[in-house]
């Protein structure tokens, strides 16, 4: 089985390094008559840096297969009677020679070794895609990582979740492999996070006690300071200094974005507010499905900038005033935000926080500037016959936003519960990447708290509807959400 599986790796790679010989073959460069060379290079290239993609997957699967039938011949030879300590000792000499071999640290030799474990005991798809070339060997650590500490079960789930096509509920969106590892890893835990099997209630309360200040030296008369703390906290904390920065900024300032967001919360650690430095209000977007508002359900919150939070921190914020938190509607079969539109050139503050809720950050691919530091734009120009509507607006960052206006780069297909895709001046389409909205969840008739119960009649979907004396249901906490949307 160890052979047959080497050969397959050993063949794959042999089949890419192939390809990318005839991708490389200036013969190529010839084309038709009326061909542009330099044009046909640079789709040439363009070409080969896609199939080395797949041969460092291929090298990568290959690694695996080689480091699982060296454990596993190493393991054979050992003594079935070794004791305890000889069966840790024969494992340490497995990961010395490994680490020799590899020319890495013991440490990083033991990692890749467990790595190796997991990927051909628990998470086959993830190693057949990994052979295959579709995904590369940062995605199939993402899967590593997000699926660590979970049950078998739980791992195949998720797992199929992302490469299965024809799992119960694949994840939409672009493939894993189209998006950058970091982008995937925040799709992964923030599917991981919705469907533990451990609730995030309980998970939370147990982080929450692990909270610190860490301190790190590092060179040239510089040093880390780092805090551990509950997600609302944090984002709290950094978005308020990002705002204070930017209030900081003027043609006079010479210091950019990132040292004035430091200078800012060292003046606010060591003095208080100081004088000139503007302390605004901290802006936390949060979307909460209303039976976890209601607290029927334990389904977690959606916090802006880092994903799934535990629905106890949603109702705090809520309770506390955050004048930040809005109303969502979603569409009850799939859980994805309804549509706005506008007839003016003016985008409204309402819509604006409808495209944070949507794309999260700019839309770019493996972009992560988060929605706090990006800008409204049409994608159709308003002048060229584009509405304002969620459908017709991206909301890329400062950067990208120029890019798209200076260069041959267009954003294309938004929707309104998908950012828009990106194409580019050599016409390769990179799709957006989208949320994971699932349907939210509804517990039994049985299984309501007492409060909260389910009528067997659904009314029709009206301002208040389905709350109050008359269904059973607290009173609707927003009751104007008409207003909000014509706001």
């Amino acid at each position: 089985m160890q052979s047959t599986a080497l050969s397959d790796a050993v063949n794959a790679l042999a089949a890419s390094v192939a390809a990318l010989h005839r991708l490389c073959d200036v013969s190529r460069l010839a084309g038709g008559p009326d061909a542009d060379p330099l044009r046909q290079l640079a789709d040439d290239c363009l070409d080969a840096f896609t199939e080395v993609g797949r041969i460092e997957a291929h090298t990568a699967a290959f690694k695996v297969r080689l480091a699982d039938t060296f454990a596993a011949a190493t393991q054979a030879m050992a003594s079935p009677a070794a004791s305890p300590q000889e069966r840790c000792a024969a494992e340490m000499g497995l990961v010395a020679e490994l680490a020799c071999a590899l020319t890495v640290t013991e440490r990083t030799a033991g990692a890749f070794l467990q790595e190796t474990r997991q990927l051909t005991e628990a998470l086959p798809l993830t190693l057949a895609a990994l052979e295959a070339g579709t995904i590369s060997w940062q995605h199939a650590r993402v899967l590593v990582d997000e699926t660590t500490g979970l049950t078998p079960a739980a791992a195949a789930t998720l797992e199929a979740h992302f490469l299965d096509p024809d799992a119960v509920n694949p994840a939409r969106g672009c493939p894993p492999g189209d998006l950058v590892p970091s982008r995937f890893r925040a799709k992964a835990r923030t599917w991981r996070e919705r469907h533990h099997p451990v609730s995030i209630e309980q998970r939370h309360r147990t982080s929450a006690q692990d909270r610190r200040l860490e301190y790190t030296p590092d060179r040239d008369g510089m040093a880390w300071l780092s805090a551990y703390l509950p997600a609302d906290t944090a984002a709290s904390i950094w978005n308020r200094a990002t705002a204070a920065a930017r209030d900081l900024q003027n043609p006079a300032e010479p210091r950019n974005l990132s040292q004035l967001r430091a200078d800012t919360a060292a003046a606010w650690l060591l003095g208080g507010v100081a004088d000139g430095i503007p302390s605004p209000k901290a802006q936390v977007l949060v979307t909460v499905p209303v039976l976890s508002l209601l607290g029927a359900t334990e389904e977690p919150a959606h916090m802006d900038g880092y994903g799934p939070i535990p629905p106890s921190m949603a109702r705090r914020l809520i309770a506390d005033g955050a004048t930040s938190f809005h109303r969502v509607l979603t569409d009850p079969g799939s859980g994805a935000p309804l549509e706005i539109q506008r007839a003016s050139y003016r985008i409204p503050t309402a819509m604006r926080q409808w495209l944070r809720l949507r794309d999260g950050k700019c839309p770019f691919p493996g972009c992560n500037n988060q929605s706090l530091d990006t800008e409204a734009d049409h994608i159709t120009p308003w002048h060229e016959g584009g509405t304002t509507g969620v459908s017709n607006l991206g909301q890329p960052c400062r950067k990208h936003h120029r890019l798209r206006h200076t260069t041959g780069w267009k954003p294309v297909n938004a929707s309104h519960d998908a950012p828009p895709g990106w194409e580019s001046p050599s016409g390769r389409h990179y799709p957006g990447e989208q949320h994971d909205w699932e349907a939210p969840w509804m517990p039994p008739a049985n299984h309501w708290p007492p409060d909260v119960v389910q009528t067997a009649a659904t009314p029709e979907h009206t301002p208040g509807a389905g709350y109050g004396p008359d269904t059973g249901l607290p009173v609707d906490p927003f009751p104007d959400w008409e207003s909000w949307i014509a706001a």
